[in-house]
C-alpha cells in the first residue's frame, strides 16, 4: 500500500484475488498493531463491502491496545471487489451478498424508483442494480470465502486455528445471517448489522425451518437502528420489523444470539454496528 493510505490505514495490505467463478475481489488485510504470528497468531474477522466498509472499520483494530476495555486480538480481511468493478459494489454486492431464491420486496422496488426520481441515481444504475438482484449467489461467496480465501490468508498470516468472525452490514447484515443459519464452521462469531431482510418471506426464514430444535455453535450478535424504525421511509421500517420477528424466533431456542438497538441511521450504523459486534463477541 502507499505511503499515503499507510497513514490513513496503518499495518494494512492489499491483494486481488479472482475466485474459481471467474469473479475479481478485491482484499485489504489489516494486522494487529505489532503483530508477530510466529508469537501470537490472531483469528480473521472477515469484513463485507469492503469499498465502502474498510474505512470506517479497520482502524478500529486499536480497540485491542484500548486499556478501558480491551478487544481479542484479531486480523482484520475487508473484502470487496477490483479494478473497474470496484466502482460498481453497490450493485455487485447484490449478486454475492444475497440468498439464492431471495423475492425482491415491493418497498425496495419503490425505494429504488425513489432514487432515480430524487436524481441520485440513473436509469440504468436503477435497472442495474435491480437486475443483479434477479440471480443471486450469497451460497458461492459463502463458498469463495471459507474454501479460497480463508486458505490464503491463513498461509500468508499465520492466522490462529480458530476464533474467526464474520461481520456484515445491510446487505452483508443478510449474508452473515445466511452464513450463520448455513451453520458455516469457519465463523466462530457473526455480526449481522441492519440486515436487510426487507420481506417475510425472506430465505432466511426458510433457512430457520430447515433448522428445526438443533443450535448452531457460532456466536450470533445482531443490530438494528431505531430511526429506520420510526423513519419515513418503508424498507427501512421492513429491514427493523423482519428483523426483529426473526431474533424473536432466534432467542427463544438459542442462548448463543445476542442484539443491541442503535441510535443510528441505516447509513451511519456501520461503523457503530461493527464496534457493537467486537464488544459483544470479541471482548477480553
Amino acid at each position: 500500500m502507499s505511503a499515503m493510505w499507510q497513514g490513513c490505514l496503518a499495518d494494512t495490505d492489499y491483494f486481488e484475488l479472482r475466485s474459481s467463478g471467474g469473479y475479481d475481489y478485491g482484499v485489504w488485510v489489516t494486522t494487529p498493531p505489532g503483530y508477530d504470528p510466529a508469537t501470537t497468531p490472531a483469528p480473521a474477522v472477515y469484513v463485507l463491502d469492503g469499498n465502502w466498509a474498510v474505512g470506517m472499520t479497520a482502524p478500529l483494530i486499536v480497540t485491542q491496545l484500548d486499556p478501558m476495555q480491551q478487544i481479542q486480538p484479531y486480523i482484520q480481511v475487508s473484502v470487496g471487489y477490483a479494478g473497474e468493478e470496484a466502482q460498481h459494489w453497490a450493485r455487485l454486492r447484490n449478486r454475492d451478498l444475497v440468498p439464492p431464491g431471495e423475492p425482491i420486496a415491493q418497498e425496495l422496488i419503490d425505494a429504488v424508483e425513489m432514487g432515480f426520481q430524487a436524481g441520485t441515481t440513473t436509469r440504468e444504475e436503477a435497472d442495474a442494480y435491480l437486475a443483479e438482484l434477479s440471480d443471486t449467489h450469497a451460497d458461492a461467496f459463502l463458498n469463495f470465502l471459507t474454501t479460497e480465501l480463508h486458505p490464503r490468508i491463513e498461509r500468508d498470516y499465520g492466522t490462529a486455528a480458530s476464533g474467526h468472525g464474520l461481520f456484515g452490514y445491510s446487505y452483508g447484515g443478510l449474508f452473515s445471517l445466511y452464513a450463520w443459519l448455513s451453520g458455516s464452521a469457519l465463523f466462530e462469531s457473526v455480526g449481522a448489522g441492519s440486515p436487510g431482510v426487507t420481506g417475510t418471506d425472506s430465505q432466511v426464514f426458510a433457512q430457520l425451518e430447515e433448522m428445526g430444535d438443533s443450535q448452531r455453535a457460532a456466536r450470533l450478535h445482531v443490530t438494528i437502528n431505531v430511526r429506520e424504525l420510526l423513519g419515513d421511509l418503508a424498507v427501512y421500517q421492513s429491514i427493523t420489523k423482519n428483523t426483529a420477528t426473526l431474533l424473536h424466533r432466534l432467542t427463544s431456542r438459542s442462548g448463543a444470539v445476542t442484539s443491541a438497538i442503535l441510535d443510528e441511521t441505516h447509513v451511519t450504523g456501520l461503523q457503530a454496528s461493527f464496534l457493537s459486534y467486537l464488544r459483544t463477541c470479541r471482548a477480553r
